[in-house]
């Protein structure tokens, strides 16, 4: 792979498993130092492991996304590391497998507070510092969650036309299909006897999406040369759901 992202620094939230790490391996196979981020103590050793195992620099942070010091946290470790930001992706998230009426107060306030809240004071914090003229924002929204991440998908809209005269930066999301992913194979069982017929109806093929094939569509919007792809909502479902 050409270093064709070379010096650009990214952060990715949400990035020491999952989605969120093949992303992290996508941008440092292009050049691009990276800032992972973790949750919680027990991910540590996932966030170390990715750091060290990339072919360019990295810093691994625990940063809490529901809380609102997190993003500045990161923004600072970023800064102090390589003096610029060029890149943000906000992947992280999180999902409630529960039926409706089972769902709580504390379970909207964990999905409003991480997925919603996170992603919008990340946006804000790093806005002051992204690279003039070719900074790039991009969030991941979901196919299958009409909630907290039809909410990126509003963002996304609505920073693409407000940001980019400010910073000259571009504003897009990707969408992911069901993935193939350890956080989504939490779901369960039952989660997934209702899934798999949909997912069997996917034209490409009736599988779920692979976390690289997801890095590879935000590593394109980072790029260069997609400076003229701005409100894109980019979906990688194989054409299981078509707008």
């Amino acid at each position: 792979m050409a270093d064709t992202l070379s010096g650009k620094v990214a952060i990715v939230t949400g990035s020491s498993t999952g989605i969120g790490a093949a992303i992290v391996r996508e941008l440092s196979s292009r050049g691009a130092h990276t800032v992972i981020t973790y949750e919680s103590p027990a991910q540590k050793a996932a966030a170390d492991v990715l750091a060290t195992s990339l072919p360019t620099p990295a810093t691994a942070v625990l940063a809490d996304m529901s809380q609102i010091e997190a993003p500045k946290q990161l923004v600072e470790v970023a800064l102090a590391n390589w003096k610029r930001i060029d890149i943000l992706v906000n992947c992280v998230g999180v999902a409630v497998n529960k039926p409706f009426e089972e769902q709580t107060l504390e379970d909207w306030d964990l999905l409003v507070n991480l997925n919603g809240r996170g992603t919008f004071l990340m946006t804000q914090a790093v806005l002051p510092h992204l690279t003039k003229n070719t900074g790039r924002i991009i969030n991941i929204a979901s196919t299958i969650d009409a909630g907290t991440k039809g909410m990126i998908e509003s963002f996304t809209k609505c920073w693409a036309r407000e940001l980019p005269p400010k910073y000259g930066c571009t504003v897009n999301s990707v969408s992911p299909g069901p993935p193939r992913t350890g956080s989504f194979a939490a779901a369960g069982e039952e989660q997934m006897k209702i899934l798999q017929p949909i997912i069997d109806q996917t034209p490409v093929g009736a599988r779920m999406v692979e976390p690289d094939e997801i890095a590879y569509a935000v590593a394109f919007l980072a790029e260069e040369r997609a400076r003229w792809m701005n409100g894109v909502h980019l979906v990688a479902s194989g054409g299981l759901f078509i707008d």
